[in-house]
C-alpha cells in the first residue's frame, strides 16, 4: 500500500506516467508489468524468436547430411512428440504466473537454479549470437559494389581462371598461381573456394593461427558489433512496447526475401538438381534406420524452437492470462517447421545451379554452418545478374532473422532483472537496456578480434549444446514429477478453459513418458568431440575455459538449492518437502484471476493448518519424550 501511495505521489511529481514505467500503458489487463499491445505483435515476437539462423543453414545441411527428404519424416515426428509439448509447456509456464524464467520456479523453489541457469545461457549466448549479427551486417555492406568483391575467380572459360579478384577488400588476397591451367571446372571451381575461403578468414575475419594468437580487435567488426549493438538497444528501449513493433518487419521481412530467393532459384539451370538433392528422388530412405539421423532430427527440433533458453517463458509472460497459449504454440511451432523447409528449397534451387555452372555435384558444394551462409550461398549468388542486388538481400535476410532472436534474448535477461528488483528498476527501463547492451557490446570485442572465430566456436560448442538438454529433463522432472503435471493441467485449464480428459491424453503422454526418454537417448547419444574451427585443435586452456563455461552454467542449480535449505525452517526432512512445494508467490499475478484455487483466504487457511499440525506434532513429540 506504502509503494502503491509512493508511486502515484513520484508520478504525480514527475507529471508525466510513462517514465515510471516505459513497459506499461493504459490499455494492459496487468498494469504493473504491462503487457504485449495486440495478440499479433507477441506471436510474431515468438516466430522471431523461434525462427533464427539455424533455420537457414543448419536445417538444410541437416537434410543434406541425412537422407535428404527422408530426413523429414523424423523431423516432423520429433516436432509432435518433442518440440509441440515443451513449447506449450514452457508458455504456458510463463503466461500463468506472468513471471521470468527465474520467479517462475515459485513453483518448485528447491530448483529455482534452473531458471538462473537459463539466464546464464542467455547472456553468453547473447554475446556471440550479437557477433554473428555483426558479420551479417559487415558481408550486407561489402555487397554493395559491382563486381562483389568474393566474384572475382567466378569465372572459368575452362582454360584459364581470372587472374587477381576484384574488389578493395581482396585485392591483396588471392591470385590464381602463374595463371594456373584449369583442367576442368570442378578444379576451377576448388581454387576458387579456397579464395573464398581466404575471403572469409583473411579480410572478414582477419582469422590468426589460433585461440593463443589473439591480435588486435578488426576494427571494422567492431564498428559493425556496435551498430548491430545501438539497433537491438533502440528497439527494445521500451521493452515489449517498442520491440512489438519493430518485429512488423524484422519478422516478417525475412519471408519475404526468402519467397524471392526461391522464385528466382527455381528459374535457373541446375535448380532441379539441387532440389532433388534436398527432397527428391536422391532421397535415401535406408537413413531412417540409423539412430544418428533420430538424434539430428531432435537436436534440430529442440535448438530451432529455442526451448530451455528462457525467452518463451519471458515472451509469454507478458500475456493476457486468458490468452489461448496452446493455439499459439501450435501456430509459432508450425510456422517455425515451414520455414526451416521452405528456407531449404531456397538454399538449395541456388547451390544446384551453382553445381551446374562449375560441372560438379551437389555435394561438393554445399557447406555446413558459416561455409553455407558466408561462403557457398554468396559464391551462387554472385553468378546471378545483379548479383549485388541478390547478395545484399540475403545478408540483410540474416541481418533480420538474427536480430529478432537476439530481441528475446536480451529480454530475458531484463525482464529476471525487473522481476527481481522492482523497485530499483522499474522507472529506470531505459538506463537498463542500455547499459546491459552496452556491457554486451565490450564482452563481445574479444569475439571480434583476429581470433574472435575461435572464441565464437568454443562459445557455441560448449554452451549451446547438451546444457540445454540437461537443463530441460530437469524442467519437465520438476513440473510433472514434483509440481505435478495434472496440477498445471489444472492451472491451464485456468487460462484456456476446460478440456476433456481425451484432450489432456497426449499432453499427458509426452510431458510424463516420451519427452523425458527420448531426451534420455540423446543425451546418451551426445559425445564429446574436441571443437576445432578450419581443422586448427584448440589449446588446453581453450578447452578448460570452456568446462569452466558449462561449469558456471550449471553451479546455479546446487547453489541456489543449497541456499533455500539453509534458509528454509525446520529438520532436513520438512525443509526438503516445503521447498518441494509451492510457495506463497505461486499463483496469478492479478487477484481477479485466482479464482478459489489460489485465494489468500484459502492460502491463509492452508499456512494455518500447517501452523496447527506443526504445533501437534510437537506437543506429542514433548508428551512422548
Amino acid at each position: 500500500f506504502i509503494t502503491h501511495l509512493y508511486n502515484h505521489f513520484f508520478k504525480f511529481r514527475v507529471g508525466v506516467e510513462v517514465i515510471q514505467d516505459p513497459r506499461v500503458d493504459n490499455g494492459d489487463e496487468n498494469t504493473e508489468r504491462g503487457n504485449w499491445t495486440s495478440k499479433k505483435e507477441y506471436i510474431l515476437s515468438m516466430i522471431g524468436y523461434a525462427v533464427g539462423l539455424g533455420n537457414i543453414w543448419r536445417f538444410p545441411y541437416l537434410a543434406y547430411k541425412n537422407g535428404g527428404g527422408a530426413f523429414l519424416i523424423p523431423y516432423f515426428v520429433m516436432l509432435v512428440v518433442v518440440g509441440i509439448p515443451l513449447f506449450f509447456l514452457e508458455s504456458a509456464l510463463g503466461q500463468f504466473c506472468s513471471q521470468g524464467p527465474v520467479n517462475v520456479w515459485s513453483a518448485v523453489p528447491l530448483i529455482q537454479g534452473i531458471g538462473v541457469a537459463m539466464v546464464v545461457v542467455s547472456v553468453i549466448v547473447s554475446i556471440y549470437y550479437n557477433v554473428i549479427i555483426a558479420y551479417s551486417l559487415y558481408y550486407m555492406f561489402a555487397s554493395m559494389q559491382c563486381p562483389l568483391p568474393w566474384s572475382g575467380c567466378s569465372s572459368c572459360d575452362g582454360s584459364n581462371c581470372s587472374t587477381t579478384p576484384e574488389g578493395a577488400y581482396i585485392i591483396f588476397l588471392y591470385s590464381c598461381k602463374d595463371n594456373l591451367k584449369c583442367i576442368n571446372k570442378s578444379t576451377c571451381h576448388t581454387v576458387c573456394t579456397n579464395a573464398r575461403l581466404l575471403l572469409c578468414s583473411n579480410v572478414a575475419l582477419q582469422r590468426s593461427s589460433g585461440l593463443d594468437e589473439t591480435g588486435p580487435v578488426v576494427w571494422h567488426l567492431a564498428l559493425c558489433l556496435l551498430l548491430t549493438s545501438i539497433i537491438v538497444t533502440a528497439a527494445l528501449i521500451k521493452g515489449i512496447k517498442s520491440s512489438g513493433k519493430v518485429v512488423y518487419f524484422t519478422a516478417t521481412f525475412p519471408y519475404v526475401v526468402i519467397v524471392i530467393l526461391l522464385i528466382r532459384g527455381v528459374t535457373l539451370e541446375g535448380a532441379k538438381d539441387g532440389i532433388e538433392f534436398y527432397i527428391g528422388s536422391q532421397s535415401n530412405l535406408t537413413k531412417l534406420t540409423e539412430v544418428q539421423v533420430w538424434k539430428d532430427a531432435a537436436t534440430q527440433t529442440f535448438y530451432s524452437l529455442s526451448i530451455g533458453w528462457g525467452g518463451l517463458i519471458a515472451l509469454a509472460s507478458y500475456n493476457n492470462f486468458h490468452n489461448n497459449v496452446f493455439k499459439d504454440s501450435f501456430v509459432v511451432t508450425l510456422t517455425n517447421a515451414g520455414t526451416s523447409v521452405l528456407a531449404g528449397f531456397a538454399i538449395f534451387s541456388f547451390l544446384g545451379h551453382m553445381a551446374h555452372v562449375y560441372k560438379t555435384p551437389v555435394s561438393k558444394v554445399v557447406k555446413e554452418g558459416f561455409g553455407l551462409a558466408f561462403i557457398a550461398y554468396p559464391d551462387a549468388l554472385s553468378k546471378l545478374p545483379i548479383s549485388p542486388l541478390w547478395s545484399i538481400l540475403f545478408f540483410f535476410m540474416l541481418l533480420t532473422v538474427g536480430l529478432d532472436s537476439q530481441f528475446a534474448g536480451i529480454e530475458v535477461i531484463t525482464t529476471c532483472l525487473l522481476d527481481a528488483f522492482p523497485t530499483v528498476f522499474k522507472s529506470k527501463h531505459v538506463l537498463l537496456t542500455v547499459t546491459l547492451c552496452s556491457v554486451l557490446y565490450l564482452l563481445g570485442l574479444p569475439c571480434v578480434t583476429r581470433a574472435g572465430i575461435y572464441w565464437v566456436t568454443l562459445i557455441d560448442q560448449f554452451i549451446a549444446s547438451w546444457v540445454l538438454l540437461f537443463l530441460v529433463l530437469l524442467e519437465i522432472i520438476a513440473i510433472c514429477y514434483i509440481y505435478g503435471g495434472n496440477r498445471f493441467i489444472k492451472d491451464i485449464e485456468m487460462m484456456i478453459g476446460m478440456k476433456t480428459s481425451t484432450f489432456w491424453l497426449w499432453w499427458r503422454a509426452c510431458w510424463f513418458f516420451i519427452t523425458p526418454c527420448i531426451f534420455l537417448l540423446i543425451s546418451s547419444l551426445v559425445y564429446f568431440e574436441p571443437p576445432n574451427y578450419g581443422g586448427i585443435p584448440y589449446p588446453d586452456w581453450g578447452m578448460n575455459l570452456g568446462w569452466c563455461m558449462i561449469a558456471f552454467v550449471l553451479m546455479w542449480i546446487p547453489v541456489a538449492a543449497g541456499y533455500k535449505l539453509i534458509k528454509a525452517k525446520g529438520n532436513p526432512w520438512k525443509r526438503l518437502k516445503s521447498l518441494c512445494s509451492p510457495s506463497e508467490e505461486w499463483h496469478p499475478y492479478l487477484d481477479v484471476h485466482r479464482g478459489e484455487r489460489y485465494s489468500e483466504e484459502r492460502c491463509r487457511r492452508r499456512n494455518n493448518s500447517k501452523i496447527k499440525a506443526e504445533v501437534n506434532l510437537n506437543v506429542i513429540s514433548s508428551s512422548w519424550l
